[in-house]
């Protein structure tokens, strides 16, 4: 089941004004991983579970290991 999280709005500042776009990023987003999280902790899942299962896919995705298992059912 996939429930939306929400919209991510465009940046305003380009990726060369790095400081400006980092913090808008950070800005746009938090809301939304705020939204997430409240989401999981009503599934039942703990916020610090939660916390940190974000920060280890985070990681995974930079690293190009975000390959999805075959029997995912993706």
């Amino acid at each position: 089941m996939v429930t939306t999280v929400g919209i991510v709005p465009p940046p305003v500042h380009s990726a060369k004004e790095f400081l400006a776009y980092e913090t808008e990023c950070r800005s746009a987003l938090k809301p939304l991983l705020d939204n997430l999280i409240d989401m999981a902790e009503s599934a039942g899942w703990s916020r610090r579970a939660t916390a940190s299962t974000l920060m280890f896919l985070a990681a995974q995705h930079l690293s190009g290991s975000s390959a999805a298992p075959a029997d995912s059912g993706s």
